[in-house]
């Protein structure tokens, strides 16, 4: 790598110990003023600094996020959908190269569609902004979308992150699932987790264990964040598992004591 992608590279993925932080709130892109994003910046602003990645559109990011912050910016490049429509993630590019470097970001987010009809159009899409991407110098994280009829076991996650890898993503965003460990041994880079739709944060957390032992690089979360009772105090959680070393019981522990303490110490 090139100076300026390493240090693109190392402000999304921490040298420190390798992992990653990521807070996902570019679902508006699709989903419009989803549950726990309707005030947006009331949300997501307090969880900036227990963020180590945030993930956002550019309408977003310039209408919502101060821009004194100094938290690393993953920019959704990806759309063209939303949820009204049957072929939900049929996406194409929507945000050029040239806004990313306007903006400043560290890296951009792109959504690949293994398996679907138009997997080929996603995919070819993809690796146009790998392209740009690697021109300036900034790493793409691959999003493996998963369809509604298909099935996140771990045949389908190696392949189409091993794809993600192979097409040139610095980064791959997939689903978490047994036999995880197969899907991180065979992906040519780093892989982080989606956290997926809400559940309790105690098997939010078990997840984020499980999926660092299995050699997750850290997670990319959002709903499991912004949607739960105490956004604050459940991102210190996950924080402390892939930063800290805390399995999810004693993450879950942690959890309630700051939730008790309204997030803070």
């Amino acid at each position: 790598m090139d100076w300026g992608m390493k240090n693109r590279f190392h402000r999304i993925i921490r040298p420190e110990d390798g992992r990653t932080v990521m807070l996902a709130v570019d679902h508006g892109y699709f989903l419009g003023p989803t549950t726990g994003l309707e005030r947006f910046a009331e949300t997501v602003v307090p969880l900036l600094p227990y963020a180590d990645t945030l993930m956002l559109t550019r309408g977003a990011l310039r209408n919502y996020i101060p821009p004194e912050s100094d938290v690393p910016i993953v920019l959704r490049v990806s759309g063209g959908t939303s949820i009204l429509n049957k072929n939900l993630l049929h996406e194409g590019i929507i945000t050029s190269i040239e806004e990313a470097i306007r903006l400043n970001v560290v890296g951009v987010a792109f959504s690949i569609l293994v398996g679907a009809e138009f997997e080929r159009d996603t995919i070819l899409n993809f690796t146009k902004v790998v392209d740009e991407a690697e021109r300036y110098g900034i790493p793409v994280v691959a999003v493996t979308a998963v369809g509604r009829d298909m099935v996140k076991d771990v045949k389908y996650l190696s392949l189409a992150t091993r794809m993600a890898g192979e097409l040139g993503a610095r980064i791959v965003k997939t689903y978490f699932c047994e036999g995880f460990e197969k899907v991180v041994e065979t992906s040519p880079v780093p892989v982080v987790i989606a956290g997926g739709k809400k559940i309790p944060e105690k098997e939010a957390l078990t997840m984020t264990y499980s999926a660092i032992e299995a050699g997750a690089a850290g997670v990319d979360m959002g709903r499991n964040i912004f949607q739960s009772e105490n956004p604050v105090a459940m991102i210190r959680a996950v924080r402390a598992v892939v930063h800290e070393g805390y399995t999810g019981e004693e993450a879950y522990q942690l959890f309630e004591e700051l939730k008790a303490g309204g997030g803070e110490e």
